[in-house]
């Protein structure tokens, strides 16, 4: 019988600052695969984009986890890892929709309203003390995020169809915000490839109950796409994966907001889009957050193992 053993021989390799640097990597790689999946969706839809992502990363997830050791997840651990791919699955659909409707940095600034709320929730849920510094790294954050959606709203009005992508995005961020306090306690239960396998694994069944009704083939052109958006994807998922088994969620959430500093880049290089001072205001804000959360000197997480 499986049982999750705690083991303390990382806690003293690994300096409290590493972690926060890995989760902002990860958060760097995802951002890029945002951009590639804005481009899926566009060409072949939300629902499929996310389909045929879910099931390359499930294959990809699922030879890495029979080739190095693993052991099979209790039905305990296993109900979690369902539960975490549905929530994540309510957010890709919720969150992709939108991005397609939307500029991209105005589509990231919208979603930085999830770590305030998941901070709150890192409290209730998992007994976390929020720290004063981490408090104010998010609410500076959230300061930055304020000034930039201010500027961009009031430069130009919103066709419908913006509308109902900000209010898909806005919906997203709630389950999303959860979906960080699962990715702690997953990650403390289970090593990160069996995660990544589970997860995709889950969203892939899910979705593809409504494949009779809505599946198409994917253009030869766009396989080159989907294999970055899923090397992307699990490089991302890993990172996180291993950060948050090594540092509680309060002080790796504020690490969220460096994506939209990627999202101006990503959004002038690849789409055009124009950079304005309160963008820039907004952007120093996000950064000085992510600078407060990485010097409270964070606690480490005792990182657990599972074990035969």
């Amino acid at each position: 019988m499986n049982q999750a053993v705690k083991t303390s021989s990382l806690a003293g390799a690994v300096s409290p600052m590493i972690p926060v640097l890995i989760c902002a990597l990860a958060i760097f790689l995802l951002s890029g695969m945002d951009v590639a999946m804005k481009s899926l969706v566009i060409a072949v839809g939300v629902y499929n984009t996310l389909l045929w992502r879910s099931m390359a990363a499930a294959l990809a997830a699922g030879a890495a986890w029979s080739a190095g050791p693993r052991s099979k997840p209790t039905l305990p651990v296993l109900g979690l890892h369902a539960q975490r791919a549905a929530i994540v699955g309510i957010v890709l659909v919720l969150f992709f929709w939108g991005l397609a409707r939307l500029p991209l940095a105005e589509a990231i600034g919208l979603s930085f309203i999830a770590p305030l709320f998941a901070l709150l929730l890192a409290a209730l849920l998992l007994g976390e003390r929020i720290g004063r510094q981490a408090v104010w790294a998010s609410l500076t954050g959230m300061a930055g995020v304020a000034i930039i959606l201010a500027g961009q709203f009031g430069a130009a009005s919103h066709s419908r169809d913006a509308l109902l992508g900000t209010v898909a995005v806005l919906a997203s961020t709630v389950f999303y915000a959860y979906n960080l306090i699962l990715s702690r306690r997953q990650a403390l239960l289970a090593r990160p490839v069996e995660i990544m396998l589970f997860q995709n694994l889950f969203v892939a069944i899910i979705l593809g109950f409504a494949a009779p009704w809505f599946a198409v083939a994917l253009p030869s052109e766009l396989w080159p796409l989907l294999i970055g958006v899923t090397v992307l994807s699990l490089a991302g998922q890993f990172l996180m994966s291993w950060s948050y088994a090594r540092a509680e969620a309060q002080y790796l959430i504020p690490t969220e907001y460096s994506a939209f500093i990627w999202a101006i880049a990503f959004g002038w290089l690849f789409f055009g889009e124009k950079v304005t001072w309160t963008t820039l205001t907004g952007a120093c804000l996000i950064v000085a957050g992510c600078l407060i959360a990485a010097r409270s000197n964070p606690k480490l997480a005792e990182p657990i193992e599972a074990t035969v």
